[in-house]
């Protein structure tokens, strides 16, 4: 009998769980209350506005992405052309080469003597535009060696220049306004022996 009573509580308890869970559905899907007019009119103003921000955010995102686009873009152009207004003062100098070259083919004494004053003609154009855009020469005789601005290739003695003094340029360092692009070769010199 004792496993005819265990059934039925078994049973029972089964009936008493599904009740409860037929409540608490019930619960979960009671309909919710009626809502006043001014309560729908207020939820339709509320995804009205939504609405609107999204679509705001829809179009900010699309502005910025362009601008993204855009901004890569004229980076690089910019790169691309960075040279330009140099390039252009470099063609008279081009030019002049071409008309020194012809000189140089129709040489006499004269064609020799205009063709020294044509390179000596580009030589200035090249230098002044290059300065146009920056480029400054190092200029190391006579001064304290740099190890930053002068490369020392050898030192000699000498009792005019003091000791440690750039006796001597080889070959002319240059800046790009404060960023050097070559260093002046020079010799440096010594107390001389005694």
């Amino acid at each position: 009998m004792k496993k005819d009573e265990q059934k039925a509580d078994i049973e029972s308890a089964d009936t008493i769980d599904a009740a409860s869970a037929t409540a608490d559905a019930t619960v979960a899907v009671a309909p919710p209350l009626p809502l006043t007019p001014e309560q729908i009119e207020d939820l339709k103003a509320r995804a009205i506005k939504g609405d609107e921000n999204w679509e705001r955010l829809l179009r900010t995102t699309a502005d910025f992405d362009n601008f993204k686009k855009r901004a890569a873009r004229e980076r690089q152009d910019a790169i691309k052309f960075a040279n330009e207004s140099l390039i252009q003062k470099l063609i008279p100098v081009l030019d002049n080469f071409e008309v020194a070259t012809t000189a140089a083919q129709n040489s006499s004494a004269d064609g020799l003597k205009s063709l020294q004053d044509g390179v000596n003609m580009i030589q200035s154009q090249l230098r002044s535009a290059l300065v146009e855009n920056g480029l400054e020469e190092v200029d190391a005789t006579g001064k304290p060696f740099d190890p930053n601005l002068h490369e020392a290739v050898s030192q000699q003695e000498s009792a005019d220049v003091p000791e440690g003094h750039v006796l001597q340029q080889l070959r002319k360092g240059y800046k790009l306004r404060e960023r050097l692009l070559r260093p002046a070769t020079v010799i440096v010199s010594k107390n001389p022996a005694a």
